[in-house]
């Protein structure tokens, strides 16, 4: 395995959410988790994969900014 696991915690400063909203996102199987017995840890090519995935492409080429005024 190349690359080294991440806790909640440190996903979570990565993410800048609370550590319970990780956890949350980790028993809903929505974050990719690697399960070492009892414990969680993530790693941080999955991570970064899954916030690609997540990212939606602008439709029709405007900001969604310029679309509020």
């Amino acid at each position: 395995m190349t690359g080294s696991l991440l806790t909640a915690a440190e996903v979570a400063e990565l993410l800048g959410v609370p550590t319970s909203w990780v956890y949350q996102q980790s028993r809903a199987g929505r974050i990719p988790t690697v399960t070492l017995g009892r414990y969680r840890r993530y790693r941080r090519e999955a991570i970064e994969a899954w916030l690609e995935r997540l990212e939606a492409p602008v439709r029709g080429g405007r900001p969604y900014a310029s679309s509020l005024r």
